[in-house]
């Protein structure tokens, strides 16, 4: 079972905490890293910056990912020791750090191998959860140190809870689920089980260097630039929005709500992804289908625009590595109209159309939307402001990745913290034992009526498809 929410909704047992951080020399050495010449990604810059401007805020502005599991098994301290060490080692995401210079930009320090060592400290029982949850977030460090990222365990009769917490900076969706199988993997083989060959992870900074190579071509002229910006115009020169009103305010801080629904069990989701494969669409297509008929049908409108994050990862190399390897695509078509009697008409007509405006998307990845704003900076037509914020649609199918069929075996989490909160971010995870739905958004009270409203819809029209 994996539960999806904020890291305040953790609830692990009372234990004997041990978590491992990096050691004073490490911190010491890794403080000398020099400059590289590989800059961050963009997605990666864009997070930075927001960070720097948010540096003020009398909470952690910036992401904070936490993936736990609690298995039935006792530690062995030193063998998880070494484990931790090699996962380091094998991710070169977690050997940089950055800083902000004086000529603004945003510079990468990479530590040298043999400078990475994390070590354990023992931190006695401790007997409540919420004092385990404060330890995770004060001991993480931000995005600007190297060190944003550490890891525990909490020990309990016969059983033990583990956990990694990451600043978002190194970890995408993807990368959480890699970062568990890796390191279960490693411990096993630290502790004498016999376990596969690992493959040998890409390089994220490489990855960074051949995503900025690839920007430096682009210009107003280039096509995907083209049609980005054709589309935003299409929005009156704005990106999409959510549907309803979320009662924010242009003055402080929204801090982050959250709640998670089931979908499907997995004979729903067979069912769902039946009907979209009749009318010639996958599981994606039929999620934006919905999300396009759910606007439709709280609103009225008859043309979807939304945005929702990919994966880029790209080779067998890259799908063993932890990084931020995430960009943003766009979805839009127009849509049939009509959700009641008639809703497996317009749902067929609606969700072919949603398919195609996905792999049209699909043509847009290479083409950074970060960097289409820096070509159009001048551009009069487009209005979107430093620090901008979108509502998106993620679909994660986990029942693909490595290590998949222990999920029912462990009680494990991805949590976030309780960070800024300016839009509508859904997650859709498909698991083996169902499908479920997770929404962050603003925490006040007109923003939990539009999202009740919203998930109440949305949730039956998948229903309604499924059972027709």
């Amino acid at each position: 079972m994996v539960s999806f929410g904020l890291i305040d909704e953790w609830e692990p047992a009372p234990g004997r905490l041990v978590a491992w951080t990096a050691s004073p020399v490490s911190l010491a050495r890794a403080a000398q890293a020099p400059p590289h010449p590989v800059p961050p990604s963009h997605q990666q810059e864009e997070y930075l910056r927001a960070a720097d401007r948010n540096a003020a805020a009398d909470f952690r502005f910036s992401g904070l990912c936490l993936v736990t599991a609690r298995v039935p098994d006792l530690l062995d301290r030193a063998a998880m020791t070494r484990a931790i060490n090699a996962f380091l080692l094998r991710h070169d995401t977690f050997r940089t750090w950055f800083e902000l210079a004086a000529n603004g930009a945003i510079v990468r320090h990479l530590v040298p191998p043999e400078a990475v060592e994390f070590t354990p400290t023992d931190h006695g029982e401790i007997d409540n959860a919420e004092a385990i949850r404060q330890h995770v977030q004060k001991t993480t460090p931000g995005p600007f140190q190297w060190d944003c990222f550490t890891f525990g365990a909490i020990e309990h009769d016969g059983s033990t809870t583990l956990y990694l917490a990451v600043d978002h900076l190194h970890t995408d969706g993807v990368a959480q689920y890699i970062s568990c199988f890796d390191l279960a993997q490693l411990y096993a083989r630290e502790i004498g089980e016999d376990i596969d060959t690992l493959v040998e992870p890409a390089s994220f900074v490489d990855y960074c260097a051949r995503e900025r190579a690839r920007s430096e071509l682009l210009t107003l002229a280039s096509p995907g630039v083209l049609r980005w910006l054709e589309l935003v115009r299409g929005n009156d020169g704005e990106l999409p929005s959510f549907p309803l009103d979320l009662g924010t305010s242009p003055e402080g801080y929204s801090r982050s709500a959250h709640r998670s629904v089931a979908l499907f069990d997995e004979a729903g989701a067979r069912r769902f992804e039946a009907a979209c494969e009749a009318a010639g669409a996958d599981f994606t297509g039929g999620i934006f289908a919905v999300a396009a008929l759910t606007e439709c049908e709280l609103t009225g409108s008859d043309y979807y625009f939304g945005m929702t994050p990919i994966s880029t990862r790209g080779s067998v190399a890259e799908l063993a590595s932890v990084g931020w390897y995430v960009t943003l695509i766009p979805v839009a078509f127009p849509v049939a109209a009509s959700t009641g009697e008639r809703l497996r008409f317009s749902f067929d007509k609606t969700v072919a159309r949603a398919q195609r405006a996905y792999e049209n998307g699909l043509r847009l990845a290479p083409v950074s939307f970060h960097r289409v704003l820096e070509l159009a900076a001048s551009d009069v037509g487009i209005s979107v402001p430093p620090g901008w914020v979108t509502p998106m649609i993620s679909y994660v199918d986990a029942r693909d990745f490595a290590g998949h069929e222990l999920f029912d075996d462990v009680v494990g989490g991805i949590y976030a913290n309780r960070a800024a909160s300016e839009e509508v971010l859904m997650w859709i995870n498909r698991l083996p034992s169902g499908t479920s739905l997770s929404v962050i958004y603003p925490d006040n009270p007109v923003a939990h009526e539009s999202v009740d409203r919203y998930v109440a819809v949305l949730k039956s029209i998948f229903l309604r498809v499924a059972d027709h």
